[in-house]
């Protein structure tokens, strides 16, 4: 199976999402993270945005990391004019493709906005920039037109097209047969990129649907950050793709919980606990049986071992835990109980976390194993 590429774009998606703002230094941070997990390619920013964005992204650039930078850009002059003041050099050109937004957002029909575009492209090639072209909301757009844009701008020099779908209005089928069916219509050596929103919870889904499909770059951001419901998450599309499509992804996987929680704090969201992957809640466990199991061998309950993502397994004390789960605990501790003994500090256990409805701390699990020390010792 082919090895997957990454064009991460937390800097610019990630940062569009409601109420996210990074600093200059949290943009070099994330930035460096990305670099060090071996993540191909980043799109930094709009530079259209006004002075402060792209002086922060010449100030990225400047860093030097040897990662591929990329800016994103209308389809206009004086984008691509902006683009070109940051010392970035790839330009990503977007243009709506589908007829409700060439229509609604700019009044243009399909060919007046495949010749917008293509005159922003040219000028971009002719500024010795590297252009790559988004093709937004795809998902809704006539294939033929598509393919028709696709062959045109290929003649112009363009190799690289992002097959945005926008508005998550795919499920993996209907990408895996859409982006087969433009690939077969365009020159072999054509790379695509998917970009997938998450408006159906489908975001992962369909990125690996559609890099399955032939695309060669998954747009994605870190935890998934982006607009509305965010976008495909780097970690779940680069494990999922390495286990479950058996191929090859070149990021770091033991660096990925730490980019993720530098991201998440940055952002000041909160992406919860169960999160994949990167989430605290990812590898632990309570439910007896599964402990059990665990223990026991530890392909039983894990697709993957967490050390992989420089994780381990957790074990916590709640309603669903056995005895064996407790025993564990304190054996952790260097401490070993009776199975007499756990079955009691089980049921204590278990009237906590339904009474609290939490888990139980461990200084709760000692103190009560005090006490029953302490009651065997009174009875004797």
């Amino acid at each position: 199976m082919k090895s997957l590429k990454l064009c991460d774009t937390t800097l610019r998606d990630g940062e569009q999402a409601a109420g996210v703002s990074f600093t200059r230094a949290e943009k070099l941070e994330i930035a460096k993270l990305l670099s060090e997990c071996g993540v191909e390619q980043a799109e930094v920013g709009i530079p259209a945005m006004g002075k402060r964005e792209q002086e922060d992204i010449a100030a990225i650039a400047e860093l030097g990391l040897p990662m591929k930078l990329m800016t994103w850009n209308r389809s206009t002059l004086g984008d691509i004019d902006k683009a070109r003041s940051t010392g970035v050099n790839w330009a990503h050109v977007s243009i709506p493709v589908s007829d409700i937004q060439l229509q609604g957002k700019l009044g243009l029909t399909p060919i007046e906005g495949m010749n917008k575009l293509l005159r922003a492209a040219e000028y971009g090639l002719r500024q010795g920039m590297t252009v790559s072209v988004g093709m937004e909301d795809s998902s809704r757009a006539d294939m033929k037109f598509l393919t028709q844009l696709v062959n045109t701008l290929y003649k112009e020099g363009i190799r690289r097209f992002r097959y945005a779908d926008t508005v998550s209005a795919h499920h993996p089928g209907q990408m895996a047969g859409r982006i087969q069916t433009l690939l077969d219509a365009v020159p072999a050596d054509v790379e695509l990129e998917v970009h997938c929103h998450n408006d159906f919870g489908l975001a992962v889904a369909n990125t690996l649907s559609g890099i399955a499909a032939g695309a060669v770059w998954a747009s994605t951001t870190v935890a998934g950050i982006g607009e509305r419901t965010g976008n495909a998450a780097m970690e779940e599309v680069a494990m999922a793709w390495r286990h479950l499509y058996g191929g090859e992804c070149g990021v770091r996987l033991d660096l990925l919980k730490g980019l993720a929680d530098m991201v998440i704090a940055a952002s000041g969201r909160n992406v919860g606990d169960a999160k994949p992957i990167v989430g605290q809640l990812a590898f632990t466990h309570e439910s007896g049986i599964h402990v059990d199991g665990l223990m026991k061998e530890k392909a039983t309950y894990q697709t993957f071992d967490p050390a992989e993502v420089g994780r381990s397994h957790r074990f916590v004390l709640g309603k669903h835990s056995g005895s064996g789960g407790v025993a564990h605990v304190l054996e952790q501790r260097g401490l070993e109980v009776s199975p007499e003994t756990a079955g009691r500090l089980l049921e204590r256990v278990r009237e906590y976390a339904e009474a609290r409805k939490s888990n139980v701390p461990e200084v709760m699990l000692l103190q009560w194993l005090m006490e029953e020390q302490q009651r065997a010792q009174n009875a004797v």
